[in-house]
């Protein structure tokens, strides 16, 4: 876990994702979570805004109850993501006064993965470089695929 306290001196990484959220849940934590879940896992902060020179800094997120809510019933509806690979709940901080979402995504056990959003593996199986997600090539996805079987062969 990070320091909130000192979220400013925080930036965008392999494992650090910041989304404003201020208009309700972003469509694009579902690619972050899959990318996470994909690679080495990571944290996804709701109500933080990367400012120009790339520090973080908190907002004052309204409703972090129903943003959790809204995260929960799209994760467990297998329609419009794979897996739910959560190990912790979303948890609520408060930060100066704002309330700040933390959700810790841990990597996929190979057994799960890969995890992707939507109902096609080929097109919603994202990876995490540097502070972007980016889509799987098919023969990323593949390899996946393969590792997974291998790996539930294992666990028979």
């Amino acid at each position: 876990m990070i320091d909130l306290t000192r979220l400013d001196e925080y930036r965008e990484n392999n494992r650090l994702e910041a989304k404003l959220a201020l208009g309700g849940l972003p469509h694009s934590i579902w690619e972050t979570y899959s990318a996470f879940a994909n690679t080495l896992g990571g944290l996804i902060l709701l109500g933080v805004a990367e400012y120009a020179d790339k520090s973080l800094h908190t907002v004052d997120l309204p409703e972090p109850e129903r943003l959790i809510g809204e995260f929960y019933c799209i994760l467990n509806d297998t329609e419009r993501v794979s897996a739910n690979i959560l190990e912790e709940e979303a948890q609520i901080h408060t930060v100066d006064g704002n309330h700040v979402i933390v959700i810790s995504v841990p990597p996929a056990a190979d057994a799960k993965k890969p995890v992707y959003i939507g109902r096609d593996v080929f097109e919603g199986t994202y990876r995490r470089s540097g502070d972007g997600d980016y889509r799987c090539t098919r023969e990323e996805v593949t390899a996946m695929l393969k590792r997974a079987a291998r790996a539930r062969q294992k666990n028979e």
